[in-house]
């Protein structure tokens, strides 16, 4: 009967006999290139790992740069399955988890703007850098009133077109930001966070009620068993907490 279970579960998931997972490589948080083997390293790949695992079909990696282009994946049929941050006009396609991590949304700013608290960005003239597709852009274009949002491709390239374009703002995961900006010289991070980004797992709506409740299912499991804050602790990644149910 197991057997019989678990094979029912993998064609919901990988109908074509692999499990094809979009990867967003333009989330350091979630997922990064290891320099020595050039292949995606993370949470989200060692979750992918461990569903693939379970449904007992072969693991496919389909890596991308950006958040919009793991989403596209997903509503082009080129993944089965995908790690997004939750958002109302993502859920029209998709069928989420539970979060697993939360992530924080930051602003940086050159050292010597006027800028230092998180009210003032809304402001008239105030330029902001997201990158385009992102969580942060699809928040931003819903809360900003009156700054004008600048989509850059990608989110790691944030900071530089931040730069190059002499913006006044730049929006995007805490983590990535604290890294471009020690690079870059001359930046600061405002104090206070603008968003808490709900990360979780996502499969598309087409496959059905009982792959999405399979996989909110794996989720809750992978957080109870210590699976997430393992995962994060291996990768060395510091400032995502793993969420908690309810979150």
């Amino acid at each position: 009967m197991q057997q019989k279970s678990q094979q029912e579960n993998a064609a919901l998931f990988a109908p074509g006999g692999t499990l094809r997972a979009s990867i967003n490589l333009g989330n350091p948080v979630l997922a990064s290139v290891d320099p020595n083997t050039g292949k995606p390293v993370g949470v989200s790949v060692d979750l992918a790992a461990e569903l693939a695992r379970r449904l007992g079909v072969p693991l496919q990696l389909v890596a991308v740069k950006s958040a919009g282009a793991s989403v596209e994946n997903i509503e082009q049929d080129k993944a089965d399955i995908g790690f997004f941050a939750v958002d109302p006009k993502r859920a029209q396609e998709i069928s989420f988890t539970g979060p697993y991590v939360l992530i924080e949304g930051y602003y940086a700013v050159r050292a010597d703007s006027p800028i230092t608290t998180n009210t003032q960005v809304d402001q008239p003239g105030i330029t902001v850098a997201v990158g385009n597709g992102s969580a942060y852009d699809l928040f931003l274009t819903r809360e900003l009133k009156s700054a004008t949002i600048v989509r850059i491709p990608t989110s790691p390239a944030v900071v530089q077109g931040f730069l190059d374009q002499n913006l006044s703002v730049a929006a995007g995961v805490k983590q990535q930001l604290e890294h471009d900006a020690a690079k870059a010289g001359g930046l600061r991070i405002l104090d206070q966070r603008f968003m808490v980004i709900r990360q979780a797992m996502g499969v598309p709506k087409a496959r059905g009620e009982a792959a999405a409740r399979y996989l909110a299912d794996f989720v809750e499991d992978m957080k109870a068993s210590g699976f997430v804050a393992a995962s994060l602790a291996k990768h060395q990644i510091e400032g995502a907490l793993v969420a908690k149910r309810g979150d």
